[in-house]
């Protein structure tokens, strides 16, 4: 057993229920200074998953990754697409819980989970973590941090896969406000009646408006780059529209590639917007929690 860590305050910031013995050790269970100023400063961004937590839940271990990143969404977004799906990955005893958040570590009011019962197995390879569902999906979370990726694999190794048999889920969204499971592709809390944007909307603003999709979906320094192309590209197609007025020769042809150029820039903004709309944003900017209700367990 990992000696017990003390610090000046002796608690966890804020009341946090972790396992000491556990978080502040490395893979071989023995306490390292360095891993603890490493998980309190990853604890000081989580400070809402004590409203998730069942009673006596603990956390064991909290790490930085990326969300399950399709093929599509890596061949039509690039590598920034692992900034833009930049999460934490919070395991405890029970379960893990996958929190989308900015690069910076903001919470974005976006948060899942799965249990390691409703895993068939769950592992480790070159930075990623690869889970296997009960119900026959598969997930990757890509780049999950080389500081405690020996951790990890050791804790792994501890956890219980047993249980929930023909029951499992996968890994399901929270209401951010109710903390109850939300249904897929239904984009309303059923429990409280918080709303969520949704892809009709997006699709409606990435049309009408220049880089709308990305602003809609709290994306603003996406939606200001897409915004530019978008009004010069228009601005091209003005200026083909007037020159081929005048007659001049294959200003017709320019015309239709700067048409299609936007054509192409809209759909890839519908297809973005899209992707991160599946977070389940809240249309609220600052969740009020409910009063006089305990948190589903």
């Amino acid at each position: 057993m990992a000696s017990q860590p003390k610090d000046k305050e002796g608690q966890i910031p804020f009341d946090l229920p972790v396992n000491r013995e556990i978080i502040f050790s490395n893979h071989k269970n023995v306490y390292k200074k360095r891993i603890e100023r490493r998980q309190r400063s990853m604890m000081k961004n989580i400070s809402f998953i004590s409203r998730f937590l069942s009673d006596g839940e603990e956390i064991f271990l909290i790490t930085t990754g990326c969300s399950p990143v399709s093929f599509t969404e890596r061949f039509w977004t690039g590598l920034n697409v692992f900034n833009l799906k930049h999460s934490l990955l919070i395991f405890t005893d029970r379960r893990v819980f996958h929190i989308p958040m900015t690069k910076e570590h903001s919470y974005r009011d976006s948060i899942a989970h799965f249990y390691y019962a409703d895993c068939i197995s769950m592992g480790v390879k070159r930075t990623n973590l690869i889970v296997r569902y009960k119900n026959g999906k598969k997930e990757k979370f890509h780049h999950v941090a080389h500081r405690e990726e020996k951790k990890l694999k050791t804790l792994l190794k501890t956890m219980s896969f047993e249980g929930r048999s023909g029951e499992s889920k996968g890994r399901v969204h929270l209401c951010p406000r109710c903390t109850r499971e939300l249904t897929e592709g239904v984009f309303v809390c059923a429990n409280c009646g918080l709303e969520f944007k949704n892809r009709a909307k997006a699709l409606k603003i990435s049309i009408i408006f220049p880089g709308g999709g990305y602003f809609y979906a709290r994306h603003p320094f996406l939606g200001i780059a897409d915004a530019l192309i978008e009004v010069m590209l228009i601005a091209l197609i003005i200026m083909c529209m007037i020159v081929m007025a005048k007659g001049v020769k294959y200003s017709d042809y320019a015309l239709v590639i700067s048409a299609v150029a936007l054509v192409f820039e809209k759909l890839l903004t519908i297809y973005h917007s899209s992707i991160f709309i599946k977070e389940f944003i809240p249309k609220e900017k600052e969740i009020k929690e409910l009063s006089g209700e305990e948190p589903e367990k």
